[in-house]
């Protein structure tokens, strides 16, 4: 390989990995880039290309078992910050004009609703505070 050090194509082959990870955030190509540099550490300490590859390829395939299954699942879970109307379920509101079963208004996040109980038989009277347990439309069901 002439006069450059293997352990500097272990770092060559490291950012080459880097590339396709930041390109497509595929956590594998991560895990071999670190492999890589598993690579040219070892080859600053021996001269074995064997000894090289096998740690490369240990540190790679151990990274991609125990990362890989984890990366998933953070994946999988839903965000923990909800946006739009699904924010609005659960918070609170004034009633501003008498909310029945069919119709009324309240003022939820600094603006003012369509509102109807949840419980057609539950009338709440203005001043009162409110739950948004569902948002139909334009109209915000409360109890």
């Amino acid at each position: 390989m002439g006069d450059v050090d293997f352990w500097v194509w272990w770092l060559i082959a490291a950012g080459a990995f880097a590339i396709p990870l930041i390109q497509t955030a595929m956590p594998e190509f991560g895990m071999l880039s670190v492999g890589a540099v598993a690579g040219a550490i070892t080859a600053g300490v021996t001269d074995s290309l064997p000894l090289q590859v096998v740690v490369f390829a240990l540190v790679s395939t151990a990274l991609i078992i125990v990362v890989r299954p984890i990366a998933k699942r953070s994946r999988a879970q839903l965000p923990g910050v909800s946006t739009g109307v699904d924010a609005l379920l659960g918070q609170s509101a004034v009633v501003v004009e008498r909310v029945d079963g069919h119709r009324g208004q309240i003022k939820l996040a600094g603006e003012v609703w369509s509102a109807r109980s949840l419980d057609t038989d539950e009338v709440f009277e203005p001043g009162s505070r409110v739950s948004v347990v569902e948002i139909d439309g334009a109209t915000a069901v409360v109890m």
